[in-house]
């Protein structure tokens, strides 16, 4: 922030403190400060406090009203040095770390000797300090480090940081600050775990990390080769091999293909059992680069709502699946095909109101543009064969009625759209939940791509796997049954079901996690989300330490 822009926000500040100030002179002077006291008023007013340059001014305003509220009475010490809730607290924000979080965005060298100090001004600024990383802390525990948005405009996320005054308070009433601080953390089974996890990867990394294994031909079954031995290594450190990891033997054998095989589902690999140029690169990803992708995640996870509702669709796009839970139970599981890197898929959470079996498609104005003006100029029967209509305005109009070679995408005014069947871009079925970035789940009929391991080949939307199975979860409860939905399948006719009892849709973007069968799995960054994130998480260190 520019010194400038700093001191008008300073002013605004200390206006509005004097205003209040003002109005509560009577209280104020009914109370004689002690020492500290006196000197965090004395800072306050003088604009000396310790908060660096990235505090907000709300914020900052509310931490200096509830110093005054209670006549600067400090926090965190006494006159004759630090509490006990204060020690706690350092103890708390040096063990940051463990989730996910940085130890040096809260001051803590800072802190370490300002508890060493006992002269009354050292003392009253290490109060202000310490309600300062608290709050910071409090912050990024229960919020995120960074605001989602800020780092990627395709999420649209956005999770509320519990309120400074509210944080104080509750440090205030606590017994024990460890335990309040830790309970601002999501409160979700799976950031538990994560962090879990961390913790047990941060202790591998502590003593040495892991083998890798040199480069080489592919290691199949019955290959005997050398590299066995610390691939063997390796996998039994990551808990996909369960034999003895000193065996000397270099027979890549069948126990060695299965964990080989567990070791590619965690990591969303093709599952061969053999040790390919991907795998290998998988198994070769060093642990601090594991580490800091568990870091990102737990990060995401604070964006996310603790309560995802009862029964709700999850989809995570690095993962390209789509899992349907019901009251904490996964209910049914399906591939999904996701946007391309140039068509990412965004990240939100939205309802699903509705299904629309035999669903035409209206075509994108930017895909009919750059993939099916191209086609029409060639041939402007070209379209007719997968049932597109042309429409100007809401009348059909023939093809051969324009002359095609005439028109430029800038001019281009007509509306595709494909009548439904099985051949319908959408497939049989989509299921609906209006969103501002028109993106769906729906059907398709390029069923082969669902057996490839990396599925990104959509222009956004998320087309599924056994879209009728999925669609007699979503209905079930409304008497549509796998046959009924085949039935008006085979009619053609356009059928919308309203959902009696609409379903929260989270789309997710998660490239670490860990089932509850204790397993880790990553995956690959398919859209450099991950590196935007970093950067950006990285950038606020810059600013606190600037």
């Amino acid at each position: 922030m520019a010194v400038a822009r700093k001191r008008a926000l300073w002013m605004v500040v200390v206006v509005a403190f004097i205003v209040m100030a003002t109005a509560m002179a009577t209280a104020t002077k009914a109370q004689q400060p002690k020492l500290v006291a006196g000197e965090i008023a004395r800072i306050i007013r003088d604009g000396q406090v310790p908060f660096g340059n990235d505090i907000d001014e709300q914020r900052l305003f509310q931490v200096y009203a509830y110093y005054h509220l209670r006549s600067f009475t400090p926090i965190w010490v006494r006159d004759s040095g630090p509490k006990t809730k204060g020690h706690e607290l350092l103890a708390v924000l040096r063990n940051a770390g463990a989730e996910g979080l940085e130890p040096t965005d809260y001051y803590v060298d800072r802190l370490s000797e300002l508890m060493e100090q006992r002269d009354i001004y050292s003392l009253a600024r290490l109060d202000l300090l310490l309600t300062r990383a608290f709050l910071d802390y409090g912050r990024d525990l229960s919020a995120g480090r960074v605001a989602p948005e800020s780092v990627d405009s395709e999420i649209n996320l956005n999770p509320t940081p519990i309120d400074a005054s509210e944080l104080i308070r509750g440090a205030e009433e606590a017994d024990n600050i460890g335990p309040y601080a830790l309970s601002l953390a999501p409160k979700t089974d799976e950031y538990a775990r994560l962090a879990t996890m961390l913790a047990e990867y941060r202790e591998i990394a502590a003593q040495g990390g892991w083998p890798t294994v040199p480069d080489g031909e592919t290691l199949k079954p019955g290959l005997d080769d050398p590299r066995v031995v610390p691939l063997r290594a390796y996998l039994f450190t990551v808990g996909d091999y369960d034999g003895d990891p000193d065996e000397s033997s270099t027979l890549f054998d069948a126990e060695m293909a299965e964990a080989v095989e567990r070791f590619q589902a965690r990591h969303g690999l093709d599952v061969d059992g053999a040790v390919g140029k991907e795998t290998l690169a998988a198994i070769n990803t060093p642990i601090d680069d594991r580490i800091a992708t568990m870091e990102l995640n737990l990060e995401r996870r604070r964006w996310m709502k603790d309560d995802p509702g009862e029964r709700y669709v999850f989809v995570n796009i690095a993962d390209q699946y789509l899992k349907v839970v019901d009251q904490g139970r996964t209910i049914h599981t399906a591939r999904l095909v996701v946007g391309k890197p140039y068509a990412r898929t965004p990240v939100f959470d939205e309802t699903m109101k509705y299904v629309v079996i035999n669903p035409d498609w209206t075509v994108p104005a930017s895909i009919a543009r750059n993939e099916y003006l191209p086609k029409l100029k060639k041939s402007p029967e070209a379209l007719s064969k997968q049932n597109i209509r042309i429409y100007a305005g809401s009348t059909a109009i023939s093809p051969m009625s324009i002359n095609w070679s005439t028109i430029t995408k800038s001019d281009f005014r007509y509306t595709l759209r494909q009548d439904p069947g099985p051949e319908n871009a959408l497939g049989v079925i989509k299921f609906m939940f209006p969103n501002a970035y028109n993106v769906y789940l729906h059907d398709t009929p390029s069923k082969g791509l669902f057996a490839r391991p990396h599925r990104t080949f959509s222009h956004g939307c998320m087309r599924v796997e056994n879209p009728i199975a999925l669609g007699e979860v979503i209905l079930g409860a409304q008497g549509w049954s796998a046959d009924r939905i085949r039935k008006v399948v085979a009619s053609g006719k356009k059928t919308v079901v309203n959902l009696e009892t609409p379903i929260p849709v989270h789309v997710t973007y998660l490239t670490a996690w860990v089932n509850k069968d204790g397993t880790v799995h990553f995956r690959k960054d398919l859209y450099g989300r991950d590196k935007r994130l970093r950067e950006g998480i990285e950038a606020t260190h810059r600013l606190q330490k600037s």
